[in-house]
């Protein structure tokens, strides 16, 4: 698919490829077809002219737009990884998980080294945080380079003849999940599996030539690009939002539950398919999409480990009337089954490798526990302890060691249902006997801090409940003591 895209960009280098959208909503040029070839070949030559080759690893901390798919372009023609880093995950977190992948280059712009610098207070803000990059390996600007950035990527290297395109599997891409801080968990995606799930959403989507696609994801660009259709970046402000899928009326649109509910409540009019993932789509939602115009509303079923896994649209699960969430029959290739302790498990082309560090694994444990019913998949509730908040999967144990600061006895992160379908993160914070509470939350500011994007939306003090013989802590009903102190607290404020 990725080869399919650089012959598309180069035979049709006058076209519209990526776009964006002014305040009024109106369609802007981001970049053409030629453009996006001409950034990647020097990507490419650039990164070639500085030891990039087969079997490397680059970070990558790019904004997602034009740049960031040249750079994963040209990442790609030279047979190395890129290893994506999210500024969202907090600075503790992504040094550890760099120490683990080990890149011999940190490609990032001039906002990722501003959030790491001189912005550090307004990007916290932002619920934003990085590490010194210089910390992460040698870095190099991408892109325009300001006052303190570091030097450029194609400052100071010549022009030279690009290396021919490696076409032999290998790992393509590393993406980060779960883990604890000592022991971070990534998934590795080779260039086959990458290639294998890009076709399934081809297939899927059946993009056009010509007529708009509007997505941001690296699965939405490539193979609506590949196939000759111009991909508009979603705008962040769901009033812009609502403007652009009124001036665009896109074939084809890919938003996550959290954008598709703000686009509807700003009065957002929907064309042609509309699929969402990265979060539960109730059926309510899709229902609501398609009485917003849409022709067809699907959910997709997808995991970092294996996308798309399973799709069903708005009409088989509103009719769905059995306990659970029917998220589709398994796409193509996808093979699925339930082992003894009723976890649904995954397998197919588009299945990650393996994770960083440990042996290949055809099968994928989704942590989801599930049924198979007439050869759909319905979800019955999540085995692991993850929570989901605005389409982010936050991992408790991830951060939750940082919250033992000196007076706390136990700290949990638990996930508490809001109204609107997403889940709150709150932590519930047990005091050691006799601890002073307001020194306890003072404490307590840094570590949430540096949470990025997994910043709970409430700290409680309280006892955290325990349970069985060995009195380990009881998540579930932490998290029903969480539901009750906010309800309460809800309340009392009207």
């Amino acid at each position: 698919m990725l080869d399919l895209l650089t012959h598309t960009l180069r035979a049709h280098a006058g076209r519209p490829a990526v776009l964006g959208a002014t305040r009024t909503g109106a369609t802007r040029v981001k970049a053409t077809y030629g453009d996006l070839a001409d950034l990647a070949d020097r990507y490419a030559a650039a990164l070639h002219a500085r030891g990039v080759g087969p079997g490397g690893t680059v970070g990558v901390a790019v904004r997602p737009g034009p740049r960031a798919l040249a750079v994963l372009l040209a990442v790609h023609r030279l047979g190395a990884r890129a290893a994506v880093l999210d500024p969202g995950a907090g600075p503790d977190v992504l040094r550890a998980r760099l120490a683990l992948a080990r890149p011999h280059l940190v490609l990032a712009d001039a906002t990722a080294q501003a959030v790491a610098g001189w912005a550090r207070p307004l990007a916290r803000r932002a619920h934003l945080a990085l590490p010194d990059l210089a910390e992460l390996g040698p870095v190099v600007t991408v892109g325009r380079r300001l006052p303190g950035c570091a030097p450029a990527l194609e400052g100071g290297v010549r022009a030279g003849v690009l290396p021919r395109p490696v076409d032999e599997d290998a790992d393509a891409v590393i993406v980060f999940t779960s883990g604890t801080t000592s022991r971070p968990r990534a998934v590795v995606h080779t260039r086959s599996s990458l290639a294998a799930g890009m076709t399934t959403v081809a297939g899927l989507v059946r993009p056009r030539a010509d007529r708009p696609v509007l997505g941001g994801t690296f699965f939405v660009l490539v193979p609506s690009l590949a196939s000759g259709a111009p991909v508009a970046l979603p705008a962040r402000s769901p009033r812009v939002l609502a403007r652009q899928l009124r001036e665009l009326s896109p074939q084809a649109t890919y938003l996550t539950p959290p954008q598709l509910r703000s686009a509807l409540a700003h009065g957002a009019r929907f064309t042609g398919r509309v699929w969402t993932g990265s979060a539960p789509a109730s059926a309510g939602l899709l229902t609501r999409v398609k009485e917003a115009g849409a022709a067809e509303a699907w959910g997709v079923y997808a995991l970092t480990e294996l996308f798309p896994a399973a799709a069903v649209e708005q009409a088989h699960k509103a009719a769905h009337t059995g306990g659970g969430d029917l998220v589709g029959a398994p796409l193509p290739g996808v093979s699925a089954k339930v082992d003894v302790g009723g976890e649904l498990l995954l397998s197919g082309p588009a299945t990650r490798d393996r994770c960083l560090g440990e042996e290949p694994d055809p099968w994928v444990a989704t942590g989801d526990r599930a049924r198979l019913e007439e050869g759909r998949i319905v979800l019955e509730g999540r085995t692991k302890d993850m929570v989901l908040r605005r389409a982010e999967n936050i991992y408790p144990g991830l951060y939750e060691p940082a919250l033992h600061v000196p007076g706390v006895e136990l700290a949990l992160l638990v996930g508490v249902p809001a109204e609107d379908g997403d889940e709150r993160l709150v932590a519930v914070v047990q005091p050691s006997r006799g601890a002073d509470r307001a020194a306890l939350r003072a404490a307590l500011a840094g570590p949430l801090r540096r949470m990025g994007s997994a910043r709970p939306d409430a700290v409680l003090l309280a006892e955290v409940p325990l349970s069985g013989r060995s009195r380990k802590p009881d998540r579930l009903a932490t998290a029903r003591l969480a539901a009750r102190c906010l309800a309460k607290a809800e309340g009392g404020r009207r």
